[in-house]
């Protein structure tokens, strides 16, 4: 057979329906992400108010981890560090460095991965990641999938009113536009009007990635809900009829006699105007009323996703991945906003079912320890493609398909968000009972001082506090590498989480667990070391002196 007779028959066979049946087998993926959810905001990791019945199944019917934990509790960061599988200190991105990711350090990232490998790829809701020259101006993000519908930084309760490509949308809610797209790309009908595709239609030989991520119950995105004509009852009425007790261990701003840091290292009068809330009883009820009615409104969602799913014939073969890029402090101990190492803010939920997984091995509570970016090698391992050797978290598959042994024997989380809004530098490690924590020295320039000056001058005040400068790219990555070179910290933690899960009491100082300081400091060393890696983070330039805009 000549060479040009071979390739047509090579091609036949290619195209066969056996061949395309072998690719059709390989799993879809249906990844949702939420925003600022803390671990108990749900029936099924202990919340008995919030109705939470469509996501408290999906814990039934697959693996929920107990003991899941982002590596770094702040929007952007986490983010990038879920889509790149690498730790904030290896990728370089937050809102304070100055930067954005390289072309090249994205082409790495698990959906372009996926997308190479064969799978058609969707991303729908809040993009607070940005990607190459001129991060969310540069068009990247948007090229890089197949469905693309979402919008760029905070979206809000109601999106139409920041961001064009929703005008289209039926729904007006942020939860029921993202709903709405979710199912333009499962239907294949994509008649979607404002939808990015490079396809007419998802290609039915194809397996599919459909990435969502949500702004809610994010406190941003709960503070501008407005309880409109045209929202659903949901977001008007529900859980308006319930006398709600504060959070456990909550401190009012006016009763606070002994922060729970050093107000030298956690400046909470520079805090962002908008935690404030948590300061009076009556402001926290509120916002805890509006994040369940969200979480409400999010567990429709899902229920709807896995309806369509299976009126698709698609459920037997759809991997469904659940979590959160952080959680938030609702002023248990006179706290607000998040940024910090405490499990109120690292602390996930993180749900996996598999369809295809033995029954056995389905309705499983695992307390194996997890991270966010092991999210990314699972999905990969599952689909059969090899990771990227950029990639730092672990494929938890044979967690999910059995209960193997700890994949992770230390957790590491971070705060690299240092900046005059009054949060120190943090680093933490922990297992499953003990966590250390280091604070480094806070020396950031107040924001009521650049507040007060704004205004004498009449400057816009969020570009004085929003817009980093050049200078601030060295700044950023000073903080990155200064723990390496040895810098000391001013103030230090160790507390005992599995009898004081709420973080009240510092053992620091207590000499009978010197033993477990010491064997947690060789961790803090060792794990720090990983998280850095090796080589320049893979960042270009994103300034107020580059045209940036603020996320």
């Amino acid at each position: 057979m000549n060479t040009r007779l071979f390739a047509l028959a090579l091609a036949i066979i290619l195209l066969t329906p056996a061949s395309l049946s072998l690719a059709s087998e390989r799993p879809n993926f249906v990844f949702i992400l939420t925003d600022d959810q803390s671990y108990g905001m749900m029936g099924c990791d202990g919340n008995e108010l919030t109705q939470t019945p469509n996501i408290d199944q999906l814990a039934t019917d697959g693996v929920f981890f107990d003991r899941a934990y982002v590596t770094s509790a702040i929007c952007t960061p986490s983010r990038i560090s879920i889509l790149l599988s690498q730790y904030e200190r290896k990728h370089g991105v937050n809102f304070n460095s100055g930067t954005s990711v390289a072309p090249e350090a994205w082409a790495q990232s698990y959906p372009i991965v996926m997308r190479e490998n064969g799978y058609y790829t969707g991303y729908v809701g809040k993009n607070h990641a940005p990607i190459g020259d001129g991060g969310y101006d540069s068009g990247l993000m948007e090229k890089s999938f197949d469905y693309f519908y979402a919008g760029h930084g905070h979206i809000k309760f109601y999106p139409k009113d920041v961001h064009d490509i929703f005008k289209g949308a039926k729904a007006d809610t942020q939860i029921e536009i993202v709903a709405e797209s979710a199912v333009d790309f499962l239907s294949n009908e994509h008649r979607l009007e404002g939808a990015i595709r490079f396809l007419e239609s998802r290609p039915e030989d194809k397996p599919f990635c459909l990435s969502v991520c949500l702004n809610l119950p994010h406190g941003a995105g709960t503070s501008t809900m407005q309880m409109r004509e045209s929202d659903d009852e949901i977001y008007k009425t529900l859980y308006r009829d319930i006398d709600l007790q504060l959070p456990e261990h909550y401190v009012a701003k006016k009763e606070i006699t002994t922060p729970k840091l050093p107000p030298d290292v956690l400046k909470t009068e520079e805090r962002q105007v908008g935690y404030n809330y948590v300061d009076e009883p009556i402001a926290v009820i509120e916002r805890m009323t509006r994040q369940m009615q969200a979480m409400t409104g999010i567990d429709r969602f899902v229920g709807n996703v896995r309806k369509k799913l299976l009126a698709k014939g698609l459920g037997k073969n759809t991997i469904i991945i659940f979590t959160s890029d952080h959680g938030l402090f609702m002023g248990q101990q006179g706290l607000g906003g998040k940024a910090l190492c405490y499990e109120q803010t690292t602390h996930v939920p993180l749900i996996v079912y598999n369809p295809m997984a033995q029954p056995e091995s389905l309705g499983r509570r695992s307390n194996r320890l997890a991270q966010s970016i092991d999210i990314a090698p699972t999905m990969l391992d599952y689909a059969g493609v090899t990771p990227p050797n950029t990639f730092q978290g672990k494929s938890l598959r044979r967690l999910i398909d059995g209960d193997g042994d700890e994949i992770h024997d230390y957790i590491f989380t971070e705060n690299l968000w240092s900046t005059h809004f009054g949060n120190p530098r943090i680093e933490a490690v922990q297992d499953k009972r003990w966590k250390y924590i280091r604070y480094y020295k806070n020396n950031n320039f107040p924001a009521s001082e650049k507040v007060r000056v704004a205004k004498e001058l009449n400057v816009p005040v969020n570009k004085m506090l929003y817009n980093v400068h050049d200078d601030g790219i060295a700044v950023y990555r000073h903080y990155a590498e200064s723990s390496l070179a040895g810098e000391p910290p001013v103030f230090e933690e160790l507390y005992d989480i599995e009898n004081d899960p709420a973080e009240l009491n510092n053992l620091i100082d207590q000499t009978q667990h010197s033993d477990i300081l010491k064997r947690l400091k060789a961790a803090w060393k060792q794990k720090l070391t990983e998280a850095r890696g090796t080589g320049t983070p893979k960042v270009l330039r994103y300034t107020a002196d580059s045209g940036a805009k603020p996320g």
